[in-house]
């Protein structure tokens, strides 16, 4: 898996600010971005977001290249739905040669069945191939890939959402690849907008775990886990 950081709003904690200011103020936008310090954005951020004051977040956005993703991750990642996705078709980008697949770890640690696995991977593309050389459309070939099947992926998100999107996929609870996935997005964010995704992480990090008697149990680990997350 490779995600990247590809493009995000110039400034985010800037134009967030800004637009939190300007609900509150009687002056221009250009003397109020003037009148702006560093350390006022940061404690003007602090404010708003104890208050709950959250729709100044969505003027930061943050677009990112996901790849090496399996296509069973990218169905869970569509269902964000306040976010725009730009993904390799199967229709159009065929897979004459062995399509790359991710293989779970409960299975890779384990040599027999990952050999199965592997073994109907293989099963699967041979398939495709036959169907593909016999005329068969990409786009009705597809249907035998898997949902194994990498997938490469564009989502831009704006950071009210990302808070939202994190506070589910970064849970112990999520599935160990989205997770992965959202905890790397989460690493990237902090390096541009610290304020903003300082508390950011599954819900357990800001206040109590949301996830009631599903509860992993480990709130004391995790909380000092994404408090100490390197950037």
């Amino acid at each position: 898996m490779k995600v990247t950081l590809l493009q995000h709003t110039p400034d985010p904690e800037m134009a967030v600010a800004l637009a939190a200011r300007l609900c509150y103020s009687p002056i221009g936008i250009d003397e109020l971005k003037e009148r702006l310090s560093r350390s006022d954005i940061s404690a003007f951020l602090d404010k708003i977001m104890s208050l709950g004051h959250q729709s100044v977040l969505e003027h930061a956005s943050f677009t990112f290249g996901i790849e090496g993703i399996s296509r069973a991750t990218s169905h869970q990642l569509v269902r964000h739905r306040i976010a725009s996705y730009s993904q390799q078709s199967q229709r159009y980008v065929t897979h004459t040669e062995q399509f790359s697949a991710v293989i779970p770890p409960s299975i890779a640690g384990r040599p027999d069945l990952a050999a199965r696995f592997r073994s109907q991977l293989k099963a699967l593309h041979d398939t495709y191939a036959e169907l593909f050389e016999a005329g068969i459309p990409a786009e009705d070939a597809r249907y035998i890939l898997p949902n194994a099947a990498e997938t490469k992926i564009i989502m831009t998100m704006n950071a009210r959402e990302l808070l939202h999107f994190f506070g589910l996929r970064c849970c112990e609870r999520a599935q160990w690849e989205i997770r992965a996935m959202a905890v790397e997005m989460l690493r990237l964010v902090k390096g541009v907008a610290p304020t903003i995704f300082r508390d950011a992480g599954p819900g357990c990090v800001a206040g109590p775990c949301p996830e009631g008697t599903m509860t992993c149990g480990k709130i004391v680990e995790v909380r000092k886990r994404f408090k100490e997350m390197y950037v």
